[in-house]
């Protein structure tokens, strides 16, 4: 029986971490990336990024790597593919786009978590969040790996805290970034801070320690 789904659009207290995997291709890689990482710190969530592969395969891939998320009372969403969320028992997903959040809001909410990113501008993030995302996201990559300067997130992330109820979610490509994207409900840990030569775990629980820095500053 699954746990009650993790609530990442509370009522913020303090910033909370977002993690964003890699690219996972099964769940062995997924065990040792996000255990030590989930046991380090406080996290709310997690963005699992998967392979291609056959509806089958990806809905079982799923299905082991919640059960390790869930159990810890942590959210874990889909990059994209709202289809498979409820066939996989996932929490949520997060859509790209404007477009892409107002053509899932039907088929997951209430009961499930509507991300958005990929907001390319103001108006293109009040239009995802008046069609009902449960948090918007600043400074994630592109399809290129593109993405604003740190200046132009910190900005966004200052602008949508101070004016809008729905959540934000500040993308960190670094750990320097971490403390400077405070402002945000949620500081997501890009994959290449998981990736540290030092391992999830500590990666992570500096990132803790950078945000605990910031709000007490």
């Amino acid at each position: 029986m699954m746990s009650p789904r993790p609530n990442i659009t509370a009522a913020r207290s303090v910033t909370r971490l977002y993690l964003v995997t890699p690219v996972l291709a099964d769940a062995t890689a997924a065990a040792a990336l996000l255990g030590p990482a989930l046991a380090a710190a406080d996290v709310a969530a997690v963005l699992l990024r998967l392979p291609a592969a056959d509806e089958r395969t990806l809905i079982n891939r799923i299905r082991e790597i919640a059960s390790l998320v869930q159990e810890r009372g942590v959210a874990l969403l889909l990059d994209g593919r709202p289809d498979l969320v409820a066939r996989s028992g996932a929490d949520g997903a997060h859509l790209a786009g404007d477009t892409a959040v107002r053509e899932a809001i039907g088929a997951l909410k209430p009961d499930r978590i509507v991300g958005a990113g990929g907001l390319a501008t103001r108006h293109d993030a009040m239009t995802a969040a008046e069609a009902g995302a449960d948090y918007v996201m600043f400074g994630e990559p592109d399809a290129a790996g593109k993405r604003p300067s740190l200046t132009a997130i910190t900005e966004r992330v200052a602008w949508w805290a101070e004016v809008f109820e729905v959540p934000c979610v500040g993308y960190a490509a670094s750990l320097a970034e971490v403390s400077d994207l405070a402002k945000a409900e949620f500081v997501a840990l890009g994959p290449a801070i998981l990736s540290d030569p030092r391992g999830p775990a500590v990666a992570v629980a500096e990132a803790a320690d950078r945000l605990n820095v910031e709000s007490l500053a």
